[in-house]
Parts: structure tokens; C-alpha cells; sequence
């Protein structure tokens, strides 16, 4: 075979070579970017800092709010008083907030005690002074508010029986 001049013979590993290189060299270069922005990262975490433990990420990655699934014709369980006291009553009876009868104070609640058990409910279901409606939970039902205003006033001195 006879070359002439400016005509070059190619052979099937030159075309090995050239298409290796195609696509060789783009992938490796990409890599080589990636490497280096990782290093510029890497650069700038703190591993010492609070905000990087496992904890405090978990912290701030963790779902805002559950899901619960409860079933509506499921019969519904009245809460005891001191349970209801505890989880809706005592931010504000417990402290004295906004002028609220402390819980076991026998003075503030002899005063109140004296209206009567049931002006003592209806004052708590409906509400009094600065005190809301149910104690701000709209899902106490009257017997649980009954139940929540004996525990409450039975330890300022009365001895109300619940509903």
C-alpha cells in the first residue's frame, strides 16, 4: 500500500486511542472538579463545632410535626383531674400567673371556695377574669373541667366531689 503525500493511515488502535480520549478526558476532568470543590468544603466545616455533632444536626433535620391516626367512633376517655390540671391548669395555677388562686394556696382558694362547686365550673367552663374558656383547651369536656376544679380547690382546703 502506497501512502501519498498528506494522507495519513489510520488504524484501528488510533481509533481506540481517540475515542478512550473522547470520553476519557471530559469524565476525568469532572472528577477533578469535584475533588477540588469537596477540598474547598472541606475547608470549611468545623468538625469542633457544637452545631456539627450528630445530635444537633438530627435536631434540625428532624420532622415538625406526628401523625395520628385515631378513630373516630372510638369512645372517647374522660381525663382525671389532676391529670387535666397538670397538662392545662398549672402553667398558670402552678406559678400564680396572671393573678390565677396558686394550686394548695388555702387562703387564695378559701375565697372561692365559698361561691360554691358550681359556680366554681361554670366560672372555669366559661371563663373568668383572665382566665379562658376551659382553661384555653377548647377539648375539655364539662366533666374533666368538674373534675379538674375539685382536684384544684380540694387542695386549697375544699372537699367538692367531682362529676
Amino acid at each position: 500500500m502506497s501512502e501519498e503525500k498528506g494522507q495519513c493511515a489510520t488504524s484501528p488502535a488510533m481509533i481506540l486511542a481517540a475515542v478512550v480520549g473522547v470520553f476519557a478526558v471530559p469524565v476525568l476532568a469532572i472528577v477533578m472538579i469535584v475533588q477540588l470543590v469537596l477540598a474547598f468544603q472541606a475547608g470549611h466545616v468545623d468538625k469542633n463545632d457544637p452545631r456539627m455533632t450528630d445530635a444537633a444536626v438530627q435536631e434540625r433535620i428532624k420532622p415538625f410535626g406526628d401523625v395520628k391516626a385515631i378513630d373516630p367512633s372510638a369512645p372517647r376517655v374522660e381525663k382525671a383531674g389532676d391529670v387535666v390540671y397538670t397538662e392545662v391548669c398549672a402553667a398558670c395555677h402552678g406559678t400564680g400567673a396572671l393573678n390565677a388562686p396558686k394550686f394548695g394556696d388555702k387562703a387564695a382558694w378559701g375565697k372561692r371556695n365559698a361561691l360554691g362547686f358550681d359556680t366554681l365550673v361554670k366560672n372555669a367552663i366559661n371563663g373568668v377574669r383572665t382566665m379562658p374558656a376551659r382553661g384555653g383547651n377548647p377539648e375539655l369536656s364539662d366533666i374533666e373541667m368538674s373534675r379538674a376544679v375539685a382536684h384544684m380547690a380540694n387542695a386549697g382546703g375544699a372537699s367538692f366531689k367531682s362529676k
